[in-house]
């Protein structure tokens, strides 16, 4: 899945000489937390957060005091080490980028200009629709040996019982000899999957469940 398919746009844009005011005003009125900050041809040159509108807001103790704060321009107070994504980046790598530079969101640019924004809730929503956990299924984890072919083969196991595979994921054991395989099927019922499992010789970690043939 590349970006493209789950950037937001248009994008809710302001420019360096709108005031911290108006920012807070679209915060509240569109319900958002991120704006990038453009110039007339919409080449992204900063970004505001929420987060850098309550830090730059006067005390609600003293907001009479200091009325005058929310009339400086965003460029005083926007961030213009702005990490940018491209719309044929894939998620996966986007989301590696959330992680290591510890951001909340990704202006998307090609040709230079704005055309998209992805956010950690895209990402989340992103996750859920790629595992299945948003439907009716159930999670079966597997722990097998970390050789080729273990996929399929636990997977045809899985297909003797016509039961669809939503999703799997793949994350390594602390026995780097093994690794775990992670299925999400369209079945609310996958004891039968389970005992298939483990009188096929396969370690089920997940569901452990009683009664069921060890």
């Amino acid at each position: 899945m590349i970006v493209e398919q789950i950037m937001k746009t248009p994008v809710v844009t302001l420019q360096p000489t709108n005031t911290i005011a108006e920012a807070i005003q679209l915060v509240r009125q569109l319900r958002i937390r991120h704006i990038p900050i453009v110039d007339a041809e919409n080449h992204i040159i900063g970004i505001v957060t929420d987060r850098d509108l309550r830090d730059a807001s006067p005390s609600i103790f003293r907001l009479h005091e200091h009325l005058e704060d929310l009339q400086k321009p965003l460029s005083t107070i926007m961030k213009t080490d702005v990490i940018v994504g491209h719309p044929l980046d894939f998620v996966e790598e986007v989301a590696a980028l959330f992680y290591e530079h510890k951001i909340s969101c990704l202006p998307i640019v090609q040709d230079g200009k704005l055309v998209g924004i992805v956010t950690e809730t895209d990402l989340l929503y992103t996750l859920i629709q790629l595992t299945g956990a948003h439907q009716p299924s159930s999670q079966i984890e597997v722990k097998v040996p970390n050789e080729s072919g273990m996929l399929s083969k636990a997977a045809a196991i899985i297909a003797k019982r016509h039961t669809n595979i939503s999703s799997v994921l793949l994350y390594p054991d602390e026995d780097e000899n093994y690794q775990i395989l992670v299925f999400r099927v369209q079945t609310m019922n996958p004891i039968g999957i389970i005992n298939d499992l483990k009188n096929a010789g396969y370690t089920v970690l997940w569901p452990n469940l009683p009664g069921v043939s060890s």
